[in-house]
């Protein structure tokens, strides 16, 4: 049976009454159509799920009791940094929600010469707002702990400073594939243009600064794509995606 689980940003602990705030309140009552009674799970990014009851379910006011609280939630065996060149809506929508899903660590929006959209001012903080959103919700789906990281969007020339430590740029006509990388050390950062890529000049900066270009395959994928299928194929090779110790070979 599927866990319904909430954010809240509310500090937590075992045996405390709490009112959720309007978000995850009108999504419990709303969409989760929970009552007085149910069962649920709350979570605010430090790492513990608690396992909690409504204690009142009302229009005006949701509110629940926690029971006790999970252990942490295991550190990734890899750190995934993915910074994601700013596309079109649904498509940001899509890459960021699935590489959460995938086990991203954190998000880098950027904006590229290539960048379709241009957000200023108030629009860029809502459009943060709503990245955000799409982050709580899939961690809310997943069973995520820890809360992945949202970096103000910047600008690709701003973001690619000396001593950056590099990483791992996807392009379609790169000579390497990624399986003839070797395994990182701790942690990696992949970079993926928006719609059209990133720019020669962007590409060859980038290199400079350390990034290894690397292609998934024959095909040219969508922006939307790329950074799921290579955050999936980066799992398989030295991440979550390997068994443990514990589970072994099978």
């Amino acid at each position: 049976m599927r866990e319904n689980r909430l954010y809240t940003t509310q500090p937590l602990a075992a045996g405390i009454d709490l009112t959720l705030e309007s978000r995850p309140a009108r999504h419990a009552s709303q969409v989760l159509r929970l009552a007085q009674g149910d069962a649920l799970v709350v979570f605010n990014g430090d790492g513990r799920d608690y396992r909690a009851r409504v204690t009142q379910a009302g229009r005006g006011e949701f509110s629940v009791r926690t029971i006790d609280a999970t252990d942490p939630e295991p550190l990734p065996a890899l750190e995934i940094r993915l910074a994601l060149g700013i596309s079109r809506g649904e498509r940001m929508d899509l890459a960021i929600q699935k590489s959460v899903e995938l086990g991203a660590g954190a998000i880098q929006p950027l904006f590229t010469s290539r960048s379709v959209v241009r957000l200023h001012g108030d629009r860029l903080l809502k459009r943060a707002e709503h990245w955000l959103g799409v982050i709580i919700a899939a961690c809310e789906q997943c069973g995520r702990r820890y809360l992945p990281s949202l970096t103000p969007a910047a600008f690709l020339d701003d973001w690619l400073q000396p001593g950056h430590p590099g990483g791992i740029l996807l392009h379609h006509a790169a000579a390497r594939t990624i399986t003839e990388l070797p395994p990182p050390a701790r942690g990696l950062t992949l970079l993926v243009g928006p719609e059209g890529g990133l720019a020669a000049d962007e590409r060859d900066r980038a290199q400079a600064l350390g990034f290894t270009p690397v292609r998934l395959g024959p095909r040219v994928m969508r922006t939307e794509t790329a950074p799921l299928a290579a955050i999936a194929a980066i799992q398989a090779l030295w991440g979550d995606f390997r068994p443990t110790s514990r589970e072994g070979l099978t």
